[in-house]
């Protein structure tokens, strides 16, 4: 399943939002017009390495990506569902929460991968924080959503509660299935980095005020 927009209305320029996507995207051609070796050097400088963890990468590395389908996907999340984060939170707080759980989701991929020398790179775990605190303010909104039926594909209004809850289930379960496997010879999805980007969302929203103007209107129910 592919969502493609929400129903909730935001009320504010999501400018961080915007920013951080120019960012990732202008960083990930530069990427691209790197020789294999360069290319290789700067995400092991600036990736997540387990086995060497250097403190600043746990930030440089939610700026770097693997290829198109990596960057697209989830910056096309961080469109999705990070205007309505930023609305209610205000831009310097939001700015603060994205990293916040970035940093916090590569903690978390480190946890479960002590050793592995293995590079970790994207905003994946960030942007599943995003996620996390929309699923909590906004659980009643509607995401049209591309879905397979057999051999066609259509469109359905599903409950973001229940798209994103499902999303969080196969993050979980594949992480599970996933240890099993040694990240020392392979890479793969940092399973675990989404997981735990998305509980850390969840509990860092709650925990954070909304701006008084939020706080006065009611989430959009349909």
């Amino acid at each position: 399943m592919i969502p493609l927009r929400d129903s909730q209305p935001s009320y504010s320029i999501p400018y961080v939002t915007i920013t951080l996507i120019v960012a990732n995207v202008m960083l990930f051609l530069y990427q691209i017009t790197l020789d294999p070796f360069s290319l290789n050097h700067l995400i092991a400088s600036y990736g997540v390495v387990p086995r060497r963890l250097n403190l600043a990468s746990l930030v440089t590395s939610m700026f770097l990506h693997g290829g198109w389908l990596h960057l697209i996907g989830n910056m096309w999340f961080l469109w999705i569902f990070g205007d309505n984060v930023e609305d209610i939170l205000g831009h310097g707080k939001f700015l603060a929460f994205y990293l916040i759980s970035g940093v916090a989701a590569a903690l978390i991929h480190v946890l479960f991968n002590l050793g592995s020398p293995v590079p970790t790179i994207g905003a994946s775990g960030a942007i599943a924080g995003v996620m996390g605190a929309y699923m909590v303010k906004f659980p009643h909104s509607r995401i049209v959503t591309l879905v397979p039926i057999f051999v066609f594909i259509t469109t359905m209004e599903i409950p973001a509660g229940v798209i994103l809850l499902y999303w969080f289930v196969i993050q979980f379960f594949s992480g599970v299935g996933s240890m099993g496997y040694s990240h020392i010879s392979q890479g793969g999805v940092a399973w675990f980095a989404h997981v735990g980007g998305f509980l850390v969302g969840m509990l860092l929203i709650s925990a954070m005020r909304p701006r008084a103007r939020f706080r006065s209107r009611r989430e959009l129910h349909w």
